[in-house]
């Protein structure tokens, strides 16, 4: 459809020079205004719409009247024009467009929708980090959900990408969990217990911030352990290393469990002092100053903000700090121009503070660093907390999705129409799972209802891959009489209803829509077209027989419709991390 918008867009402009010429209008006066097209509110007006009102002024008359002037002195060779309340409507002859259409999606295939907009470009997406003193958790499904969405979006459109995940192995809050293993672990291990290993060392999470509440030194005795740990104190180094394998093992099993991957994987325990060494050396430089306590400071008024510390009083090192030195890792190890880091929208004021700090430091890539700040995510029943142990663990969450998809499945009387029950349930959970995470724009906070998002009706993941499901069925079933149509060739004029003039325009904006959801790196943009996408399809299906049309001709066009929707749809579900099920 771009193409036709540019065919018609000139015809119009070529128009409206015509007009001007014949009024001894400058036709400088019409250079300074843009023809913009937009899609008319009800699929009888046509294809496309083009407002001339801002043209008005310069021809000194009414809006339709000069609509109507401009449709008289165009050629229409491809479609029908009519003027309509001072805008020019456009229905198109989908004939040829059609057919190119459908051979382009044929030919392309999986690369269908792909772009170049990034192409030339190394984009590096940081998602997930997680804490290695709990499991994975919902907040974690959301943020992984957009990571592995956005890499895929940015690859569409021809980037080079790396995903990366930073371990957060480090810190106060693993040092609580150890201190806790310490007091009441009494040598229990994962294996000794039966628990999963990262829900193992979760629970002392717990129990420590339990214990907080009545032991006054707490929270002083974890930060004794902090500062052993960086004086490499071989016992607690000992400790750290068996609580963190334990805690790793059991995330990169949730991570296969959910089709999460990365390029590469960072360790703050690695990285951290590269940070201290940043900032000393600005201080030497003059980047930041040093407090008669000793403290290291950041003076960001440049930015409109007060100070921030780099490094405490007794050199130990923030997040911020840490974090300096990943990023100057990364750019050495892999040069990006750009930059992406998913994570929650509290973090923002740390991301603005870390670009600046990057900037101050001489790296001028920090300009092309982002923070694709996402909003929270609950259940219906409210906030998760994870000190309180009260979090919705992304394993649990995952076992209650694949139990609701596997007793949908059985109610619906469909368990025969599957070849695997249980590989088929949890498809359709990851389908649920994804879909519903990512069909909300990142910015905003979000309630899961793991009922709705498991629904086979409806604006879910598992309705879009039943749709799926449901034209593999049908094309199989053409495959079986395929030969009765050998010599037939389709007829494209034939498919001249509102639905299939709606499905073609739709299946040739996929391209647009990827290239949107990369600029705007938003896979809710993906979410919407394909449910449009779907809900329009169920129409035509409802409507319009395929295999049983005539004549024939018709049949094996509504069969290229079909092959393209399908292909389309698959495209999309990649983009999405949703997995496709030829049936269910």
């Amino acid at each position: 459809m771009e193409a036709q918008k540019r065919q018609w867009t000139q015809r119009i402009k070529t128009a409206l020079e015509a007009m001007a010429r014949n009024r001894d209008i400058d036709p400088a006066e019409l250079a300074d205004i843009s023809l913009v097209t937009e899609t008319p509110p009800k699929p009888e007006l046509g294809d496309i719409a083009v407002p001339l009102f801002r043209f008005a002024k310069v021809f000194r008359t009414s809006p339709n009247a000069l609509a109507q002037e401009a449709v008289s002195l165009m050629e229409a060779p491809d479609g029908q024009a009519a003027a309509a309340g001072g805008y020019v409507n456009i229905k198109i002859d989908l004939g040829n467009t059609a057919g190119d259409l459908f051979e382009r999606i044929r030919r392309e295939g999986a690369g269908y929708g792909s772009g170049s907009r990034m192409a030339g470009r190394r984009a590096m997406v940081e998602f997930s980090c997680p804490n290695t003193n709990k499991p994975l958790h919902l907040g974690h499904l959301r943020n992984d959900s957009l990571g592995e969405s956005v890499a895929r979006i940015f690859r569409a459109n021809g980037a080079e990408v790396k995903k990366v995940n930073l371990i957060n192995d480090r810190g106060i809050h693993i040092c609580k969990s150890m201190l806790a293993y310490q007091e009441f672990g009494s040598g229990e291990t994962p294996e000794s217990t039966g628990v999963k290993s990262d829900h193992f060392v979760g629970s002392y999470y717990v129990k420590f911030n339990q214990w907080a509440k009545e032991q006054p030194d707490a929270e002083a005795r974890a930060q004794q352990m902090l500062q052993k740990w960086e004086q490499g104190d071989e016992a607690v180094i000992d400790l750290w290393k068996t609580m963190n394998r334990w805690a790793v093992s059991g995330i990169e099993e949730t991570y296969r469990r959910t089709g999460i991957s990365f390029d590469d994987v960072y360790y703050e325990s690695r990285t951290y002092s590269r940070g201290r060494e940043e900032i000393l050396a600005g201080l030497d430089h003059g980047a930041f100053y040093r407090d008669e306590e000793g403290t290291v400071w950041a003076d960001l008024s440049e930015i409109g903000l007060d100070r921030k510390v780099l490094l405490r009083k007794d050199g130990t090192s923030l997040y911020l700090t840490q974090d300096i030195g990943t990023a100057i890792l990364r750019h050495g190890d892999w040069p990006f121009n750009v930059m992406v880091y998913v994570v929650g929208s509290e973090q923002q004021y740390h991301f603005a503070v870390l670009f600046h700090v990057l900037k101050k430091l001489g790296y001028d890539w920090s300009e092309h660093m982002y923070h694709l700040s996402y909003g929270m995510v609950n259940l219906p029943d409210g906030r998760m907390k994870s000190r309180e142990g009260t979090v919705v663990d992304a394993d649990d969450l995952l076992e209650e999705l694949q139990r609701m998809a596997k007793q949908e499945i059985v109610s619906k009387g469909r368990e025969q129409e599957v070849d695997d029950l249980d590989l088929t349930a949890e498809r359709v959970s990851l389908a649920a799972l994804n879909y519903y995470l990512l069909q909300v724009s990142p910015s905003k906070d979000m309630v899961f209802d793991p009922a709705k998002s498991i629904e086979f009706n409806g604006n879910t993941g598992p309705y879009l891959q039943y749709m799926g499901a449901r034209l593999s069925s049908m094309l199989g079933k053409f495959e079986a009489v395929r030969a009765e149509y050998e010599e037939v060739d389709p007829n494209w004029t034939l498919m001249d209803s509102t639905e299939e003039r709606e499905l073609i325009k739709l299946l040739s904006e996929f391209p647009a829509a990827v290239e949107e959801a990369g600029s705007q790196m938003n896979p809710a943009v993906i979410t919407s077209y394909l449910y449009a996408l779907t809900k329009t399809f169920s129409r035509f299906y409802h409507e319009h027989p395929v295999l049983r049309a005539e004549p024939k001709e018709l049949v094996v066009a509504r069969v290229e419709l079909c092959r393209g929707m399908l292909q389309v749809l698959k495209n999309g579900f990649q983009l999405l991390a949703i997995p496709f099920v030829e049936s269910m």
